[in-house]
């Protein structure tokens, strides 16, 4: 038997059973055709932290561009719904209307970040789906976004891939590099994505020149100094990071683009380092570190002489990016508001639209949730001193993928911008509430 795995081309099966039994008894019911409302929020953020990015829009539509149901999905399905379920599923196109605040926005407790209106049935296919998008870029991307305000400009490369998932990897990837992180080590999110790609050596290269006798870390310089050129950057602390400081210089000499130092106290060997590549005339040579850095770590190496960061565990698993809490609740059923009332799992009926407020420096004041009426559609929340934007933007009609939907780079120019919008406080790495209050309007429920 052959251990090769098909490439899984509909994403369909990405999704829980429920999905697929609630369809099957909706369509017996007659229910199924209902139109209703969707959306997709955050009740709180996670602990510590004061504002979210959102990212995984674009795979988000990629993934409902491939939410179909061939014969290989219905086979799996066969025992699971019955046969005039199956019969549903084959013709099955998701033709309704998708909003959600634009890839990249901020978000806080309560922004609607995504809006799905269609039947009942074709629409509570996709819960899961979009939750699991969503929820893990977004939590990468917000992560990622405390790591670039703490590096306070400094370049950071993302190295994570050996830490989670083939595949998360390659979304971790695309959601750091939206957050602002210059570079990936990853090959297949450069080519997917198009994220610019960066990587050298790791220690096993040196290691695999040592001699009987003892080690040749100068061999090893020698080496990639021939494939790569002076401008490559060295590992020196495979050994002695004072000797192989040296070496590196004696191999590169002063035109050395980088050295990289992945262990002990950074901060102490980064100050070592500057001051003996200075001593050696390499006052052009950068430094680099790297080893399970976070936020925290980065903010206290802000005063070193550290020039580019290398960021791995914690930008792409649960401890560096706590899960984004985002849910998928039914808000709205032929035009009737509906809400949840569960303790500590409460949800704002109604369909809804979100702006933001900012003072005319730019500052973000507010968030403002307005409850839609059917038949007078609120008129967004005005205010003489401040500038109101809408956040939601269309991103499918009747199925298809709206128009101008914005890029991958035009979305990491709008968290940059969306970072230096934030209050001052908000940036901040300590504990506190969100960096921005949600206000709700025509909400029954907030009066």
């Amino acid at each position: 038997m052959s251990n090769r795995v098909a490439k899984v081309t509909s994403t369909a099966l990405l999704t829980d059973q429920y999905e697929l039994t609630m369809l099957s008894a909706a369509l017996k019911a007659g229910t199924a055709q209902r139109n209703c409302v969707f959306e997709v929020f955050a009740r709180r953020l996670p602990d510590g932290r004061r504002f979210g990015v959102v990212a995984g829009t674009g795979r988000v539509l990629d993934a409902l561009d491939a939410f179909r149901f061939g014969d290989a999905e219905l086979a799996a399905l066969r025992g699971i719904v019955d046969d005039d379920t199956l019969g549903w599923l084959a013709d099955y196109r998701f033709g309704g209307d998708v909003d959600g605040y634009r890839e990249g926005e901020l978000y806080f407790p309560g922004s609607p970040v995504l809006t799905v209106r269609g039947g009942f049935g074709e629409a509570v296919l996709l819960e899961t789906l979009i939750l699991s998008i969503l929820n893990h870029d977004s939590a990468v991307a917000s992560a990622a976004a405390r790591m670039v305000s703490a590096a306070a400009g400094r370049p950071i490369i993302e190295m994570g891939g050996r830490r989670t998932h083939e595949h998360a990897a390659v979304a971790a990837s695309r959601a750091a590099y939206l957050a602002g992180v210059d570079a990936t080590s990853n090959l297949e999110a450069a080519r997917t994505y198009g994220v610019p790609s960066a990587g050298t050596a790791a220690h096993a290269f040196t290691l695999s020149f040592a001699r009987p006798g003892g080690s040749d870390e100068r061999a090893a310089f020698e080496a990639q100094v021939a494939a790569f050129g002076p401008s490559t950057t060295l590992l020196v602390d495979t050994y002695d990071i004072t000797a192989g400081v040296r070496n590196a210089i004696e191999v590169a000499g002063t035109e050395l683009g980088a050295v990289r130092i992945d262990s002990g106290d950074l901060g102490v060997l980064a100050r070592q380092v500057r001051a003996q590549l200075d001593e050696l005339g390499a006052t052009e040579t950068k430094i680099v570190v790297s080893g399970d850095l976070d936020e925290y770590a980065i903010a206290s190496l802000r005063a070193e002489p550290v020039d580019t960061y290398g960021v791995g565990t914690s930008v792409v698993t649960g401890s560096g990016s706590p899960t984004a809490g985002m849910v998928y609740k039914l808000v709205e059923v032929d035009g009737v508001p509906v809400a949840k009332r569960s303790s500590h799992k409460e949800s704002h009926g109604g369909a809804k639209r979100a702006f933001r407020a900012a003072r005319p420096t730019g500052t973000i004041v507010e968030e403002v949730v307005v409850r839609e009426d059917p038949v007078d559609r609120t008129d967004p929340p005005h205010a003489a001193d401040l500038d109101v934007r809408p956040l939601q933007i269309p991103l499918v009609r009747g199925g298809e993928r709206a128009a101008d939907i914005p890029t991958l780079e035009a979305s990491r120019e709008h968290v940059a911008r969306g970072l230096v919008s934030l209050p001052w406080e908000g940036l901040g790495l300590s504990h506190g509430d969100p960096a921005v209050p949600t206000r709700y309007v025509n909400d029954p429920e907030s009066r």
